[in-house]
């Protein structure tokens, strides 16, 4: 096991595990890093085994973190060997399953929580089963920016279409009402404020759909 202050400190020749950072593995209060590479090389063969990303809560935690935390005093968290994972985007019974297989030992459930401690500390369980889910998995969900241009950018667009056509057809009428009878020329006066109106609103849309793509390409680069 290899200590560093500070989880920059860890020199990228040495990070073995692609699919974690060291900030992911740090401890959330002090920023420390206890690099336990045992508990590691279990963590990386579980997310490969899983095939999905794993959300860490909790790893490392140094011994005033845990202690303000509530952390058990010989928590297997301060030897580095253990994790909180969410199971925001996993069916805990498969990813229990999957763990177990992969050498962890220590396996605590918390369903209020949403996550699942895991640690290869000895063998034990704990804590209350996890309600039966409709899905084994939680849905797939379209990419945000499939999202966003779904609603408000196709919104924006169709609303300055819509408004386009309609101030080119006000222009039409008009031509053909300034050549009826007198009797409708009385219309022709108020035809002006129309077509105003439709390219009022075509330019709202387009600006709606200009603002969406942007506020898209923003959230892609999060």
């Amino acid at each position: 096991m290899t200590f560093y202050q500070h989880w920059r400190n860890v020199p990228g020749s040495v990070w073995r595990w692609p699919d974690f950072s060291p900030a992911e593995i740090a401890c959330r209060g002090t920023g420390r890093l206890l690099v336990n590479e045992n508990a590691l090389d279990r963590l990386q063969a579980l997310r490969t085994v899983l095939g999905r990303p794993m959300i860490v809560n909790s790893a490392y935690r140094s011994l005033e973190h845990n202690a303000r935390v509530g952390g058990a005093p010989k928590s297997q968290h301060v030897q580095g060997a253990a994790f909180d994972i969410s199971m925001a985007n996993h069916d805990p019974a498969d990813f229990i399953a999957a763990a177990r297989r992969t050498g962890f030992r220590g396996i605590g459930t918390y369903p209020r929580s949403n996550f699942v401690h895991i640690d290869i500390g000895p063998t034990r369980s704990w804590g209350a089963p996890f309600p039966p889910r409709v899905s084994r998995f939680a849905a797939d969900r379209p990419p945000t920016r499939e999202q966003l241009a779904e609603s408000r950018t196709m919104k924006g667009g169709g609303t300055a279409g819509v408004a386009t056509i309609g101030a080119a057809g006000i222009e039409v009428l008009q031509d053909s009402l300034a050549e009826a009878q007198g009797s409708v020329q009385a219309l022709v006066p108020y035809l002006d404020t129309f077509r105003w109106l439709f390219i009022a609103l075509a330019l709202a849309g387009i600006a709606l759909t200009i603002h969406a793509r942007l506020d898209d390409w923003r959230r892609g680069q999060r």
